[in-house]
C-alpha cells in the first residue's frame, strides 16, 4: 500500500512539472541542457555506499529513505529538528565519510563555504553567550538523509543544517543539484573570536554592489525594485520555487563591462559546485540567453552594518533564479539560495525518465 501511495506521489510530480515544463517552453523558449557524467555519478553512489555501509543497523534506518520519501521535499535553513543521522551520534570515521560525499560534489571553494558555515555555530554560541553544550546553535546538528538506492535510478541524497541546504539527485548518469542553500550569520564576524573578519558569502555580496554602483541612473530606474529590502527571500524554503514577474535590468540592457560584471556574480553562485555540475548549469544560461537574465535590487545602495540598513537581490531568468537577502540583525545575516524554476529536486530529470519508461 505504501509503495503504491508514493507511485501516486511520484505520476502526480511527473504530470504537474510535465504541465509546467511545457508552459515555460511555450512561454519563454526554454531549452534545457542535459549533462551526463557516468565518473561523476559513479564517484557519488560510491561515496554515498560507503557512507551508508559505515551505519548501524539503527543508524541506517532513520538515514536512507526510499525516493518518492515526502522527506525529500521537506527542507529548511533554520535550526530545528531534522530527519537523518548528525553529526552528533556519528563516529569520527563516519563523520569523514560523511564530509567526503560533500567533498565530491562541491569545488574545493564550495567546500569551504560548507564547513565555515558549519563552524558559524560555535560563533553564534559566543556572540548569543549560550554554553557551550547548548543545542540551538550546534555545529551538530547538520543531518543526513539517502532517497532511493545509490547507483539506482533515480536516487538521491542531502545534507541540511542551519544556513546549509545541498540537494543532489541521480538518473542515468546526470545530476541535479538545487535547491541549494548557503547562509552566513554573521555575514561579517564583528565579534572577537578567531574568525573575526570571516565573510564567507563576500564575493556574492560585493560582485553584486560592484554591478549596482557600475549602474547609470537610467538603468537603475529599472534595476531598483524598491527602496527597502525585505526580511527574507521571497521564496524561501518554498516547495516549488515560483515569482510572478521577472522585474529588473535584463543583462541584454547593460554594457560590456556591465555585463562581464552580472557574469562574474553569477559565476560566484555556480564555482560552489563540482566543475560538471558547473558547467551544465552554465550551457543551459547560455543557451536559453544570457541577455534574458534580470537583476533587480532592492534597499540600501551601500553595504552599511546597522539597525535599519539591509540590502537584497535577485537573479532570475527563464528557468533560473538565484535570491540573496541580507537585512536581518541590521544587514549583518546573510540568506542566499539557487533554484531551479523547471528541474528542483530532480523534477524536471525525473518527468523525462518517466516518459522513457512509457
Amino acid at each position: 500500500m505504501k509503495k503504491s501511495l508514493i507511485m501516486i506521489a511520484w505520476v502526480f510530480n511527473v504530470l504537474i512539472f510535465s504541465s509546467l515544463y511545457n508552459f515555460l517552453a511555450a512561454e519563454y523558449n526554454v531549452a534545457k541542457v542535459h549533462i551526463k557524467d557516468e565518473k561523476l555519478a559513479k564517484e557519488m553512489s560510491a561515496a554515498a555506499t560507503t557512507f551508508l555501509n559505515s551505519l548501524s543497523p539503527d543508524q541506517l534506518a532513520e538515514t536512507k529513505l526510499p525516493y518518492g520519501n515526502p522527506a525529500r521535499f521537506d527542507w529548511n535553513f533554520t535550526p530545528r529538528k531534522r530527519k537523518g543521522i548528525t553529526f552528533k551520534t556519528m563516529s569520527a570515521a563516519q563523520r569523514k565519510v560523511a564530509m567526503d560525499m560533500i567533498r565530491l560534489v562541491l569545488s574545493q571553494e564550495g567546500y569551504t563555504k560548507a564547513e565555515q558555515i558549519i563552524d558559524l555555530e560555535n560563533v553564534l554560541r559566543v556572540v548569543e553567550t549560550r554554553p557551550a553544550n547548548d543545542t540551538y546553535r550546534d555545529p551538530e546538528n547538520f543531518a543526513f538523509l539517502v532517497f532511493g538506492e545509490p547507483g539506482g535510478d533515480p536516487w538521491g541524497w542531502r545534507v541540511e543544517g542551519h544556513h546549509l541546504s545541498l540537494h543532489f539527485s541521480s538518473i542515468k548518469g546526470e545530476i541535479t543539484y538545487t535547491p541549494s542553500f548557503m547562509g552566513s550569520n554573521p555575514g561579517n564576524v564583528q565579534a572577537d573570536v578567531p574568525q573575526k573578519g570571516l565573510r564567507i558569502l563576500k564575493n556574492e555580496e560585493d560582485f553584486a554592489f560592484e554591478l549596482l554602483q557600475s549602474l547609470s541612473e537610467k538603468q537603475l530606474e529599472k534595476a531598483v525594485i524598491g527602496s527597502t529590502a525585505p526580511n527574507e527571500m521571497f521564496t524561501s524554503n518554498s516547495r516549488k520555487a515560483s515569482l510572478e514577474k521577472m522585474p529588473g535590468i535584463p543583462m541584454a540592457e547593460m554594457t560590456a563591462p556591465q555585463k562581464a560584471a552580472f557574469k562574474k556574480l553569477i559565476m560566484s553562485y555556480l564555482q560552489r559546485y563540482h566543475v560538471t555540475l558547473k558547467n551544465q548549469q552554465w550551457a543551459e544560461l547560455e543557451k536559453n540567453g544570457l541577455d534574458k537574465i534580470h537583476f533587480a535590487w532592492m534597499g540600501d545602495q551601500k553595504n552599511v552594518i546597522g539597525s535599519g540598513h539591509g540590502h537584497y537581490y535577485r537573479i532570475h531568468g527563464p528557468t533560473f533564479l538565484i535570491e540573496f537577502d541580507n537585512t536581518q540583525n541590521g544587514g549583518n545575516h546573510i540568506h542566499s539560495v539557487v533554484r531551479d524554476l523547471v528541474n528542483d529536486f530532480g523534477e524536471d530529470m525525473l518527468r523525462r525518465h518517466y516518459e522513457k519508461a512509457h
